[in-house]
């Protein structure tokens, strides 16, 4: 896929990118996103944009603030958020693919075998450095799987995620510190139950944007009613002054 592509070519040229060419690497990837999202519907286009937004608050208040995890500027880079985009897009094209569908079952249960034991291993001491807020998304994966609309959204999630993730951190484009703000939960470089922790941009794209699909139809829906009570006045304001000539 052009988007599990994206991800070390963009990776790889940061490694040595000044800041300005961060920056280039930002348009780009912002093109590249426009162009995937001509094909898709408008309620794919706003899913997306919902997790550009949501993951964009995020990383700005867990990176540059709270330094959960750290980039080279420790900035967060201009093609951070429309690589959200782009991760979305990507999992969510897998979840929809012939083959995820096919074999969803299967996959499924791959899924949550094999996170759940990459989560153990985070905790077992065998890890460089114990990782517990990776078991807790593991928890989260595990939630959304059972209980959520689009299971294999998440799966495919869990494969671009990690994938992203053993890419990035490897790159040394990002770090995660050992432990979290308060010094109470140790943390993985990267957490192995990482794709838990993204599915919460998942969530809130497929529990918001169809709200938002909604408003104008809505809006135009509330104006047409509007227009037809001024009307219904108007004429009954009418027909009260001829009747008072009478």
């Amino acid at each position: 896929m052009i988007v599990l592509a994206w991800i070390p070519v963009t990776l790889g040229l940061d490694q040595g990118a000044t800041l300005l060419q961060q920056h280039l690497l930002g348009v780009m990837t912002w093109i590249l996103l426009a162009v995937l999202l001509r094909r898709e519907n408008t309620l794919v286009r706003t899913q997306t944009l919902v997790v550009i937004v949501f993951a964009t608050l995020v990383e700005y208040t867990f990176s540059p603030w709270l330094e959960v995890y750290t980039y080279r500027f420790d900035n967060v880079p201009a093609f951070v958020p429309p690589g959200h985009g782009l991760v979305y897009l990507a999992a969510l094209c897998m979840g929809r693919s012939t083959f995820f569908r096919s074999h969803a079952r299967a996959l499924v249960i791959a899924t949550v075998i094999g996170g759940g034991l990459y989560a153990l291993w985070g905790v077992s001491g065998l890890a460089p450095r114990p990782d517990v807020l990776g078991l807790f998304w593991y928890g989260c994966l595990l939630g959304f799987l059972a209980f959520g609309r689009s299971r294999l959204l998440y799966v495919g999630a869990f494969f671009v995620v990690t994938y992203l993730e053993w890419i990035g951190t490897w790159m040394g484009t990002w770090a995660w510190q050992p432990h979290d703000p308060t010094g109470l939960v140790s943390m993985g470089n990267p957490p192995s139950g990482a794709a838990g922790g993204y599915g919460w941009f998942d969530l809130m794209a497929i529990s918001v944007a169809p709200l938002l699909v909604q408003l104008p139809g809505r809006f135009r829906s509330r104006r047409r009613e509007d227009a037809q009570e001024v009307a219904v006045e108007q004429a009954v304001g009418r027909n009260r002054v001829s009747a008072d000539h009478r």
